[in-house]
């Protein structure tokens, strides 16, 4: 982690924050490790964020209070930072307590605020009178004149000292603090929620880029997950950089921006696998989300116990098993033979990096014997250009509008008549 955070501050804006949102168990030494890299005097605020509702673990053996909140750590390269101040509602008893009128004509809640200037003529507030009271007055005489004008000095009784009318309704509201208990966690049915499972919800996003940047600034998020960060920053106009080792994390962050810009934006995405070296190195449940997304499948629901389908294809739903192996032979195959039966299909695929004689001879005698089609398929194969794959002739494959020939024009003859089109309207109801 301490080289990383020193390549993020090599390559932050002198004007750039850095948010570091970890949990209790190490909130301490990341803070120490900061101070180091940052500099003790470039902390900013230590934020709680209450993330879930109380609990109780004792249940589980747990002796110890309930753990709810996570902790961000929020730190800036410079003493001149980008900082937009940020509201949260006020309380109801709030509200109660001091916007206690009411406008009769309008409805409209207000409170009355004292305007002498704290602190007297020694802290060079003018003195003057208003309204038959002299004070040493927080504004200046042409703006106090503004205010009267404009109905905003109320005085409750002659010679009460005249006071100004805020507006409930005008107010930004409270200044937000570092105790964050309106962000609501995420829930499992909420419309933002990808399945992932380190996903945030986006309003915690949104206050951090809002608080820290302005639209056009760019954002960077070096441990993107499922694209939380990248996709509120292009929500809210902001230029992006997410950065991620999963291939899996790639993919949704790709298909979360397609489905936010309505397919406008496309992402120049770099360091995904592109050779055997590279597609060798992914970890087991990676290499099948790999592989699977690259025939624009589906992925089993299950991650383990799948009755030997780990995925399946495009528009048919045909089964898809992934082995990272080579020379996969006849026992895999007979072992799929069987989950298809199971599920009632026809025909299937097995991606390995390579397969023996005696698979090549079962796929042969299944398909004669037993009407199962089953597509033996080598990875090295994913890694052609598309048109290039043999994929392309034995799976469907999603197109695009953009693809489809234009049919030619109708001859003029053709065309119905305004006549046509009303009686054909009205037929339709």
């Amino acid at each position: 982690m301490r080289e990383r955070v020193r390549e993020l501050h090599r390559v932050l804006k002198s004007t750039g924050s850095i948010y570091l949102h970890c949990d209790t168990s190490a909130s301490h030494y990341l803070k120490v490790m900061l101070d180091e890299v940052f500099g003790w005097d470039k902390f900013r605020s230590e934020i709680v964020w209450k993330r879930t509702s109380a609990h109780s673990d004792a249940k589980q053996g747990r002796r110890g209070y309930g753990r709810i909140h996570d902790t961000l750590l929020f730190y800036t390269k410079s003493s001149s930072y980008t900082w937009n101040t940020q509201y949260t509602p006020y309380d109801q008893s709030y509200v109660d307590q001091f916007y206690r009128f009411s406008e009769q004509h309008s409805g409209r809640r207000f409170r009355l605020s004292d305007m002498t200037g704290p602190g007297g003529a020694a802290k060079g507030n003018p003195a003057y009178e208003v309204m038959g009271v002299t004070r040493n007055w927080r504004y200046s005489e042409a703006n106090m004149q503004d205010l009267v004008a404009r109905g905003l000095v109320v005085q409750t009784a002659p010679g009460n000292v005249p006071q100004e009318k805020r507006y409930l309704d005008e107010m930004p509201g409270v200044p937000l603090q570092d105790l964050w208990t309106d962000v609501k966690p995420l829930q499992a049915r909420a419309r933002e929620a990808l399945g992932y499972p380190t996903q945030k919800p986006e309003a915690l996003l949104e206050r951090v880029i809002c608080a820290s940047s302005n639209p056009g600034d760019v954002v960077l998020d070096p441990f993107c997950g499922c694209g939380t960060t990248i996709a509120v920053a292009e929500r809210l106009r902001r230029r992006w950089v997410g950065i991620d080792i999963s291939p899996t994390a790639m993919e949704i962050m790709k298909r979360r921006i397609a489905k936010l810009s309505k397919g406008s934006v496309k992402p120049n995405i770099v360091g995904m696998p592109i050779t055997m070296e590279a597609v060798r190195a992914l970890k087991p449940f990676e290499f099948q989300n790999w592989v699977v997304s690259q025939v624009h499948g589906t992925h089993s629901p299950r991650r383990s116990h799948d009755m030997g389908i780990d995925g399946y294809s495009f528009l048919t739903r045909d089964p898809i098993q992934v082995k990272q192996s080579d020379k996969v032979g006849r026992n895999v195959v007979d072992n799929f033979e069987t989950a298809m039966r199971r599920g009632k299909h026809d025909v299937g695929y097995i991606f390995a990096y390579s397969f023996t004689r005696d698979a090549k001879e079962e796929v042969a005698r299944a398909k004669w014997e037993d009407h199962l089609t089953i597509h033996l398929v080598k990875v090295a194969d994913l890694l052609r250009q598309p048109e290039r794959r043999p994929l392309a002739r034995l799976m469907p494959q999603p197109g695009s509008v953009v693809d489809l020939p234009i049919p030619s024009k109708r001859p003029p003859q053709d065309l119905p008549t305004a006549e046509e089109l009303v009686q054909s309207d009205q037929r339709a109801g």
